[in-house]
């Protein structure tokens, strides 16, 4: 049995009688290599036979639940399958791609025509859904927009289609499309639930090493069904896809704290403006290329990131209350020990040229304040006193009143 992870090849040396034909010839590509030799004896025809030794290892899962069995994710001979694409627009041509370098038939249907482009590829291009779903494909990829999804899905004609057709999401959030597919979907129908989580900027040169995930959600009984969805999990895994099986709810919780995240933080950059200069560090240089790989999604898929998965909510606000912590953390370093080290000479001639202006401003017309002239107050009780002796002497009540009246204007001027 051949292991799908990379394992060390051991290959026999060729009997004496054996010429080799090829050196190395690719099986999976960057996973195992074989060698052929061809028998040649005295009769007309000539046999070929293949060897090829593999170690036994586990198969390439990270999640936990991929290891619950020893089954190989897909046929040691892979065969052809027909596969249509409905939504052909960049994600679809990507993914189109694949399938045809890997030897499927692939029909596409889009709002556009792609009808150009599709020839191109190699690919089949129909602008009517029942004439694509009369080609009775064995698998049908949805490649639409989270926003647009339910809709396009009310416009499939299901009844043209098999009974037992695979039907495959590539959306980034995946408990949102597996309940519309177990709504809309005739129970017959097989569902596989996927997210490439790489696009056409990410995944341009090579898919080696980047995380597919997958959850089968409804796949039924029988030998045929099952290697059919195998096969095109297949697809990803001899890309070099890094193949992770886990459920909708596990990934949607996941890709909040990932995926939205990224995208968040590539689209706050992007108004933020960030600009190459001719200093760039390591970190400012992958900062610009966040910036270049969300900026060519569309408004549409990060809104979608944030209405279809409801653990998107929770990770905007410990962003935004990160950012505000990160502030409070910043100016509350900023004791006065370091205030004054910085402005404390400052402050100080700053003081003294105030304290001056406000003596200065003190109106010279006031009275003074009680509190620093007794003296004033020692002056007016004296008077009151001489009042009181003319009043002995007998000098008239109103007269001595006047007086002492006079006498406490004067002073007081």
């Amino acid at each position: 049995m051949i292991s799908l992870t990379s394992t060390t090849l051991k290959t026999m040396s060729p009997p004496p009688h054996v010429h080799p034909i090829s050196k190395t010839t690719t099986f999976l590509p960057s996973l195992i290599k074989t060698t052929r030799w061809a028998h040649i004896t005295k009769r007309p025809t000539t046999t070929i036979t293949v060897r090829a030794q593999s170690m036994e290892s586990s198969q390439p899962y990270d999640h936990r639940e991929s290891t619950q069995t020893n089954k190989p994710l897909f046929n040691h001979n892979p065969t052809s399958l027909k596969i249509a694409v409905i939504g052909f627009g960049n994600f679809g041509q990507f993914l189109a791609k694949a399938f045809v370098r890997q030897g499927h038939t692939v029909l596409a249907h889009s709002r556009s025509d792609y009808s150009a482009t599709a020839q191109k590829l190699g690919v089949s291009f129909f602008s009517d859904p029942d004439d694509l779903c009369e080609q009775h494909p064995e698998v049908v990829v949805l490649c639409t927009s989270i926003l647009s999804t339910e809709k396009v899905i009310k416009t499939i004609p299901f009844q043209r289609l098999r009974r037992n057709t695979l039907v495959v999401d590539v959306l980034s959030v995946k408990e949102f499309p597996r309940d519309l597919l177990l709504s809309y979907l005739p129970p017959e129908f097989d569902i596989l639930c996927t997210h490439p989580m790489f696009g056409p900027q990410s995944g341009k040169f090579s898919w080696v090493g980047l995380p597919f995930v997958f959850d089968r959600v409804r796949i039924g009984s029988g030998e045929y069904r099952n290697d059919r969805c195998d096969e095109f999990l297949g697809i990803f895994a001899r890309e070099g896809c890094r193949m992770v099986e886990m459920s909708c709810a596990e990934h949607d919780r996941y890709a909040a704290g990932s995926q939205f995240v990224t995208h968040t933080m590539g689209r706050v950059l992007e108004r933020f403006r960030l600009e190459s200069s001719p200093i760039n560090t390591k970190g400012y240089e992958t900062l610009l290329n966040l910036v270049h790989n969300t900026a060519g999604d569309s408004f549409d898929l990060y809104y979608g990131l944030f209405m279809y998965n409801k653990n998107a909510m929770e990770q905007l606000e410990r962003l935004d209350m990160a950012f505000e912590g990160l502030k409070k953390e910043l100016f509350g370093n900023l004791h006065e020990v370091c205030r004054k080290q910085l402005f404390g000479h400052t402050e100080g001639i700053t003081e003294s040229i105030i304290g001056d202006k406000q003596e200065e401003k003190v109106p010279k017309f006031l009275p003074p304040s009680p509190i620093n002239n007794n003296n004033g107050i020692d002056q007016l009780t004296q008077t009151t006193h001489q009042a009181s002796k003319v009043h002995s002497n007998g000098v008239s009540n109103s007269s001595a009143t006047n007086g002492s009246l006079k006498l406490s204007t004067e002073t007081a001027r």
